[in-house]
């Protein structure tokens, strides 16, 4: 992906927390928000590149987040692409909240193994290996991150309602996989983070069905602009915190 595409509306975060001229992979470049995040890095003018990880491969390098093969292909690639220009930012904007006939749930008698295990794949295993094979890219000196998109129902001190069973566990282990790793980050690359993002209800098909009046939905692009300028704002030692896009911080 090259080249600053002219953006309208709320001006894009200038990034000015990381050192000028790195490396930017956005994984789910494809999807609303992750395509939002890569045009938002690109008009920061900040990076040198970004390159956008999709099934596809549309602009940038195809990988598919259930085979492991894939992700370690990408890394590869990335891997190269980094011997120019250090790996400052891995944004993994993938999800899945619901896919064909598996929607979450409102009762515990609708838990299925198939569709616990689906989801879990997407949401908490294909982002483990993105963690695996990706946090040992990142730069070794100044800023650098790893943030994925979690989500506020993963918290479980903010869990009230209950229901969407898989959903709720399956992000709820990937904050407690981003904990871990950001420890471990931190004893190799000590001005690096490792955070989980909420990012709020995002305008997009997958969020439709979900929308309800009152709820505060967000365009792609603003969602962008507010999970990167929460980026911007945390420091090393805010690593392994789970923030919302507004940077406030959300209780596990």
């Amino acid at each position: 992906m090259t080249g600053a595409p002219e953006l309208t509306g709320p001006a894009a975060q200038d990034l000015n927390s990381f050192p000028p001229g790195g490396l930017a992979v956005v994984a789910g470049s494809t999807g609303a928000i992750g395509a939002g995040i890569a045009r938002q890095i690109e008009a920061s003018g900040r990076f040198a590149r970004v390159i956008g990880l999709s099934r596809s491969g549309s602009g940038g390098v195809p990988f598919d987040l259930t085979d492991e093969a894939s992700i370690a292909a990408a890394a590869l690639a990335v891997g190269e692409a980094s011997k120019t220009a250090p790996l400052r930012l891995v944004f993994d904007a993938t999800g899945m909240l619901h896919e064909g006939n598996i929607q979450p749930e409102k009762s515990w008698r609708q838990m299925d193994p198939a569709a616990i295990a689906r989801v879990f794949a997407i949401n908490t295993i294909g982002p483990a290996l993105l963690m695996k094979h990706f946090l040992p890219l990142l730069a070794g000196e100044g800023k650098a991150v790893f943030a994925t998109l979690s989500a506020r129902v993963g918290s479980i001190g903010d869990n009230n309602l209950g229901g969407w069973y898989s959903y709720r566990a399956a992000k709820a282990a990937l904050n407690q996989l981003v904990r871990s790793a950001s420890i471990e980050l931190a004893r190799k690359r000590p001005e690096s983070l490792c955070i989980a993002l909420h990012p709020g209800t995002v305008e997009s098909r997958l969020s439709e069905p979900f929308a309800r009046s009152g709820l505060t939905v967000r365009p792609p692009r603003e969602a962008a602009r507010l999970l990167l300028q929460t980026i911007d704002n945390l420091s090393a030692a805010q690593t392994g915190s789970f923030h919302d896009a507004e940077g406030k911080e959300i209780v596990w």
